[in-house]
């Protein structure tokens, strides 16, 4: 039975818990060679215990994770679960200020008529600032504080890893930039988030980007990195669809997404494929997506499926939307329950087995920078959707600083070299393969079969009529 949190509505708890129970899975799983799995569970739970009573919960889960990364990072199994670091406890300090009317008075009023989307924005904030403000650690000594300009945006959940890397947070100290950042959706980040307490908005896709730079009539953007869609599976799911003809092998595996639709659309099932010995289950074949009604992932999955619905056009007007409509809808409604965030189906794939999530819709971003952690195991498989949609990360400047942070993250060749790290494309490829060659990912040098996303409207009332369709 679900916990009751005051404030909280009950599929949001549910939600919660579910993400608690896949990320603490994952973390036993990684860290079972060196922790005890009751010293992982036991710091998982008073790390959780930190956010009793804040009522903004959807990246608690994240949160969480990283807190009890970073304390059970020594070894040595025999040490105890340490103190929280330097910037946990600055993220603790600014959290309870920041929630306090009097403490806080501005910053609170602003926030407080954000959405939930925008999930724990003021512990996220707190945890770069606490970053930044002790780039040392305990013992860094006072003379190293400086007091830089903050920058605050609100940027898509996938990019709040590269701004909290301790890396990034020093390549901009040393341009006199502290960046305070807080998570949303692309889509919440054009429509629904008030924009006007940020120095830049990031999301995750030119079409909002675009709707923005209408709306406060701004010309300027930038494009610093990228990252197209990709669908993770596992090799014997590999086999299966080759054998279908939905995937292609070579040294880049690609899935024909003509094929897919055709067997997507006409129900056919696992238990269906012939001489299917190793995944023999009454199961619609279906590639696994996040909430396509807050989810930049699920809409960029939802781009590809309509150019090849409207037969590999892309979507235009009214008729044209009504007539891909109804394929779109079943390749959701058919789920079941999908996350928020990119975050949770990934890490079921990374944890669970091909049992609940034989086929996955992904970042490629992801999956590098999983790679790069040791969390890719021998039988994961990458694969590309042809056509497959870059997901741009475009940054619109709403002040000058914010314009600063835009030609830093597009032209500092470091800060392009750990966006590469952290699995994005650059403007430099060769960077990019590097990182990937070094990871053994095979990935696509150069994509060719990269097809545009509808019109900002269009796709709006693509997602409207499928989120319909969940009524």
């Amino acid at each position: 039975m679900s916990r009751v949190v005051p404030g909280v509505a009950a599929d949001a708890v549910q939600r919660e818990e579910l993400a608690m129970r896949r990320m603490t899975e994952s973390l036993v799983e990684d860290l079972s060679e060196n922790v005890p799995v009751d010293q992982v569970t036991s710091a998982v739970g008073a790390a959780h215990h930190r956010f009793t009573g804040k009522p903004i919960r959807e990246f608690v889960p994240i949160l969480v994770e990283r807190i009890v990364r970073s304390e059970l990072a020594d070894p040595d199994p025999t040490v105890r679960v340490p103190a929280p670091s330097a910037s946990v406890r600055a993220a603790e300090v600014i959290a309870r200020e920041t929630n306090t009317a009097e403490a806080q008075p501005k910053r609170l009023s602003r926030r407080a008529v954000m959405p939930l989307s925008i999930g724990a924005a003021v512990v996220v904030a707190g945890v770069v600032a606490g970053a930044v403000l002790l780039p040392g650690g305990d013992d860094a000594p006072a003379a190293t504080v400086a007091a830089p300009t903050v920058v605050r945006g609100v940027v898509g959940s996938e990019k709040m890893s590269f701004f909290a890397d301790e890396r990034v947070v020093k390549v901009l100290a040393d341009n006199g930039i502290r960046v305070e950042v807080e998570p949303a959706g692309s889509r919440q980040i054009a429509t629904t988030v008030d924009l006007g307490g940020f120095d830049f908005a990031f999301p995750s896709s030119i079409p909002a980007a675009e709707r923005i730079q209408r709306q406060r009539n701004i010309t300027t953007k930038y494009t610093p990195f990228s990252s197209p869609i990709a669908i993770a599976t596992y090799r014997p799911i590999a086999d299966l669809l080759t054998t279908a003809g939905v995937i292609r092998p070579g040294p880049v595996a690609t899935f024909d997404m003509n094929k897919y639709l055709e067997l997507a659309g006409t129900g056919v099932q696992w238990d269906d494929l012939p001489d299917n010995t190793t995944y023999p289950v009454a199961k619609n074949i279906l590639v696994s997506t996040t909430d396509p009604r807050s989810s930049n992932s699920a809409a960029m999955y939802l781009s590809i499926a309509s150019y090849v619905a409207n037969d590999h056009t892309i979507v235009r007007g009214a008729t044209a939307e009504q007539h891909v409509l109804p394929a779109l809808s079943k390749l959701f409604l058919a789920q079941g329950y999908t996350d928020n965030s990119s975050e949770g189906p990934f890490s079921q794939y990374l944890t669970n087995g091909m049992g609940p999530t034989p086929l996955v819709c992904i970042y490629e971003a992801q999956y590098v920078e999983a790679a790069g952690q040791g969390r890719i195991k021998p039988d994961m498989v990458l694969t590309y959707p042809t056509p497959t949609v870059l997901s741009s990360h475009t940054l619109v400047p709403l002040t000058g600083t914010g314009d600063k942070i835009g030609k830093l993250l597009t032209d500092n060749p470091d800060l392009r070299r750990l966006a590469a790290e952290h699995g994005f494309r650059t403007g430099d490829t060769a960077q990019f393969t590097s990182v990937a060659a070094e990871r053994s990912v095979p990935v696509a040098a150069d994509l060719i079969d990269v097809v545009d996303v509808p019109a900002y409207e269009t796709l709006e009332h693509l997602l409207d009529g499928v989120a319909n369709s969940y009524n």
